[in-house]
């Protein structure tokens, strides 16, 4: 079980610090941590995946105009404060992947949407944890090209778990 206020200072040096940080030099001068809602375990929960068949290849747009390729591999379903709600799980050649946009987005939460990164567990059920949920790279900086989230992950609900809105000060 990882420990969510290690990985977030541990995300943060990295930002600051770190060559690779999808920062700029100059963001990173004043850079003082990203912004976190704080930690909500009922949003950290084991899904059943409903796989699809089939299992089509899709090509999802990237916030450059480029595009990538991922297969739509199953549906989860959960519940958020009493509403339910799903969302589609892709997959590529690095894992599972899940974006999505809530109902906070543009307010608490990044425009385009985050994404989280589920693990497969043992008894078939994904390990989803929204209190992981982040900004892609394009949220700091247009040099990168993210993926957009499709228009079958938008939610109507808000997820108050994972990264906020990065603002630049």
């Amino acid at each position: 079980m990882p420990n969510l206020t290690i990985d977030r200072a541990e995300k943060d040096e990295f930002f600051a610090d770190h060559p690779q940080s999808p920062l700029t030099r100059e963001q990173q001068v004043d850079f003082d941590g990203l912004d976190y809602f704080p930690e909500n375990v009922t949003l950290r929960f084991e899904a059943d995946i409903e796989i699809f068949d089939p299992q089509e290849e899709i090509t999802i747009q990237t916030s450059t105009g480029d595009t990538q390729q991922y297969t739509r591999y199953g549906k989860i379903r959960f519940s958020v404060g009493g509403e339910q709600a799903a969302l589609t799980v892709y997959e590529s050649e690095y894992g599972f992947f899940i974006p999505f946009v809530d109902a906070l987005a543009g307010s608490e939460t990044y425009p385009a949407g985050r994404y989280l990164d589920p693990e497969r567990l043992p008894n078939g059920k994904l390990a989803v944890d929204f209190n992981q949920a982040y900004n892609p790279y394009c949220a700091y900086n247009a040099r990168w090209s993210c993926p957009l989230t499709p228009f079958e992950n938008r939610l109507k609900l808000p997820i108050r778990a994972g990264e906020k809105i990065f603002r630049i000060t």
